[in-house]
């Protein structure tokens, strides 16, 4: 009997392997991953003739046995992500059928073995996070069905080979954070069917090649952190499918390409820490699809304004340069953080007290006429002081200026939403916070500084300083204001008041004990809390009410236009609270918006609406989806380069999505079937097409259905019509087909039927 690959994974096994398991003549796939499996892998491990050989993600220690080199059935080795050192035997050359061979996350020492050329069927190589010395061996050129190769976090030397690009469908090559020196192979132009190329953290020198502008599929090029030289060349500028550009910590000099104007995909620049002098380019100002631009610590000079057209800008950082002019107020600029701008003595602007200055700044020529008036005024201001001395004075006559007199006394208005703020003023607001002392900020966000207030009735608010100066319609966003604070669901954070002044823009919100999601999963790893599955699908489902409450029962409909964990709060007894909803615009449900700037944050914006800049409910859909993938996982939706949606997507197919569950969760769910029919709900959220996507109604019915499962028939019931696999799984969710109307809500789709309409969209297509 030929066992299952999945018996054995994810089972919390421990010791040693069964030493039964060796002499299963009949057994073609050994999934022993994440478990809690000790000790070094055994020598009788050769004794088995598998295809698939999987012991990723346990505690195995000591040396990779040579025997698995004469495993010549394997198609699959993975030994990554545990304790293993030593070498790498050079006898797994000898694995002439192996496809994937995962070694990465190990303790492995020495160099790669040469002999690792000879695997000629390889499409994944990964052998980052060890302890790798040496070159990168010549021989892997002749790895021509490499997909992946992998070298990261090593400790690898030299030059990289030049026969590296006979590795003809290499997709992504990855060599971040070694010691590689020498520059980069011209060579690798002909690696047309890349997508990714990271060379960043090495002591990489010369000049950029030209050639890298042939690679026409490109997606992200890093080669930050080097020794790099030169001019960025312009010829850059024609990869149209760049999504990512990191050049900083080199020394790259002259002017940043005005060809950069024709990334029209691009997400990411970083250029922060090289030479580079001239003016910004007026082309930046076309990029519809940047997200962040660094330019820190070059030596540009002139002003800013040819950014305004850059409606999609969502962080900008050019601190620390020599721009000089005035910092527009207006569009995107209005949301950015004074922060932004520092280090730049020649700007000013309502954040800034005026222009200055710097020593190292290049003086102004004065012509001839200048001075000549110059002088002249002075003259003339002499003559008017000395006939005000010499004229005989008289008494002054005093009028009354009651009329006259100003009324910039009047404190701003403090507007009360909510009966927890009754009785406070404005003046009470800032002695409590001490006129808002930083003593009193507990954090930051990309458009605001939120502070702690503790009220008189001892209860404390959240208070959201705006960095904008003022709105650019007051009147329509206090309408804005007074709808949010109408909005009540216990899955929304309370708008309790505001203050419109300028002075400072003032949100007061209801205060939440545990802050964010975000920072529950990312922030602090030493000291955060771990969340069990039951409370991860708590808050899964608490999200999903609020966002359907705002979707379908606020009146008008409201989009949330940036739901990420960030603006997913915790109280104390970790219910989860949507923030941030509804001040960006309200939405009438007969309408599409299009917005002038692609709203929304990194690694949680729909792809559709940031190509097209065309908003509605399924773009929030979207985004909760990639929440959903952050509750699963514990990871970032986007870390270094690494996006956590398409590392999702690229693991169905190899059907091995449960490899990047939250080992918290494993520890603590008593079912993993559940962890399964949530990863495919996130999946059908973050469909490629939004016509796809469920409504938040729908979502929010399959999680109760989860959190709040119906007791067991007393009797057998009659089964439900048989469909796809993943329609089957999803109805006995229910328990033996048991449809029970509590989950039914009032929608006139059966459970039956839309658990049947989502296996059946997830089997078609995972996109």
């Amino acid at each position: 009997m030929c066992m299952h690959p999945r018996d054995l994974a994810q089972n919390k096994l421990s010791g040693e392997i069964p030493r039964l398991i060796y002499w299963n003549e009949v057994l073609q796939y050994l999934d022993l991953s994440y478990n809690h499996l000790t000790g070094s892998i055994p020598f009788n491990i050769g004794f088995l003739q598998v295809a698939t050989l999987s012991l990723q993600g346990n505690r195995f220690t000591g040396p990779i046995p040579s025997v698995i080199g004469l495993m010549q059935a394997l198609a699959v080795l993975d030994l990554s992500y545990n304790q293993l050192s030593g070498p790498i035997p050079s006898i797994l050359g000898n694995l002439t059928y192996t496809e994937k061979l995962y070694m990465q996350g190990n303790k492995l020492t020495g160099t790669i073995p040469p002999e690792l050329g000879n695997m000629s069927t390889l499409h994944y190589l990964e052998l980052n996070d060890n302890q790798l010395t040496g070159s990168i061996p010549a021989e892997l050129g002749k790895l021509t069905g490499l997909y992946d190769l992998n070298l990261a976090n090593n400790s690898l030397e030299g030059p990289i080979p030049n026969n590296i690009s006979s590795c003809v469908n290499l997709n992504s090559f990855n060599a971040h954070g070694n010691k590689l020196n020498g520059t980069i192979p011209r060579s690798l132009c002909k690696l047309e069917s890349m997508t990714s190329l990271n060379l960043s953290s090495n002591h990489l020198s010369g000049p950029i090649p030209i050639e890298l502008s042939r690679i026409n599929n490109l997606d992200i090029l890093d080669l930050s952190c080097n020794m790099i030289t030169g001019p960025i060349p312009s010829a850059i500028g024609s990869l149209e499918h760049l999504l990512k550009l990191n050049l900083s910590k080199n020394a790259l000099v002259g002017f940043i390409p005005a060809e950069f104007g024709n990334l029209r995909s691009i997400g990411e620049i970083d250029l922060s820490n090289n030479h580079l002098g001239g003016l910004i380019p007026q082309e930046l100002g076309m990029l519809q699809n940047l997200m962040l631009l660094k330019l820190e610590n070059n030596n540009i000079t002139g002003d800013v304004s040819s950014l305004m057209n850059c409606f999609s800008l969502n962080t900008l950082n050019i601190s620390f340069n020599n721009l000089a002019g005035v910092v527009p107020t207006d569009n995107n600029f209005s949301r950015f953080s004074p922060d932004s701008f520092l280090g730049n003595p020649g700007l000013c602007g309502y954040w800034l007290a005026s222009c200055r200055s710097s020593s190292h700044q290049e003086k102004p020529q004065i012509s001839k006429a200048a001075i000549l008036g110059i002088a002249l005024g002075g003259l003339v201001i002499l003559l008017m002081i000395l006939i005000a001395v010499c004229r005989p004075h008289s008494p002054p006559v005093f009028k009354d200026v009651s009329v006259s007199k100003p009324v910039s006394n009047v404190p701003p208005k403090l507007v009360i939403l909510n009966m927890n703020m009754a009785l406070h003023v404005y003046e009470d607001i800032m002695r409590m916070t001490e006129n808002l002392s930083e003593k009193y900020i507990i954090g930051y966000g990309a458009s605001s500084t939120v502070y702690k207030c503790v009220l008189k009735n001892c209860r404390p608010v959240a208070i959201k300083k705006l960095y904008a100066q003022y709105p650019q319609s007051l009147k329509e966003f206090q309408t804005e204001l007074e709808t949010v604070g109408s909005i009540k669901h216990r899955n929304l954070v309370s708008l309790q008041g505001y203050s419109l002044s300028p002075v400072g823009n003032l949100l007061f919100y209801e205060y939440m004990e545990n802050g964010s999601l975000w920072d529950v999963l990312h922030e602090g790893q030493s000291k955060k809390k771990k969340l069990d599955w039951e409370t991860r699908l708590r808050i899964a489902l608490g999200a999903a009410q609020g966002l359907a409450y705002l979707h379908h029962d606020c009146s008008p409909r409201i989009i949330h236009r940036d739901v990420k964990s960030k603006n997913i709060l915790l109280d104390k007894d970790y219910e989860p609270h949507l923030t941030d909803f509804g001040i960006a615009k309200s939405l009438c449900v007969s309408k599409t918006h299009t917005s002038t700037y692609v709203m929304g944050t990194i690694g949680y914006i729909d792809p559709e609406y940031a190509r097209t800049s065309r908003l509605n409910e399924k773009s929030d859909v979207y985004s909760y989806g990639i929440v959903l993938l952050e509750l699963l996982t514990g990871k970032k939706p986007v870390d270094n380069e690494c996006n956590l949606h398409h590392s999702i997507l690229s693991k169905t197919a190899s059907n091995a999505v449960m490899e990047t569950v939250d080992p918290d969760i494993a520890d603590t769910c008593q079912d993993l079937g559940e962890v399964k029919k949530v990863f495919q709900l996130a999946l059908l959220c973050t469909k490629k097409q939004p016509s796809d996507r469920p409504t938040m109604h729908e979502v929010v019915r399959v999680l109760d259905c989860l959190v709040h499962p119906d007791p067991p028939p007393k009797a057998a019931q009659p089964q439900p019509p048989t469909g796809p696999s993943y329609a089957n799984e999803y109805v006995s969710l229910r328990g033996a087909g048991t449809l029970s109307s509590s989950c039914a809500n009032s929608s006139s789709t059966s459970d039956a039927e839309l658990f049947l309409k989502f296996g059946q969209a997830i089997s078609h297509n995972t996109e």
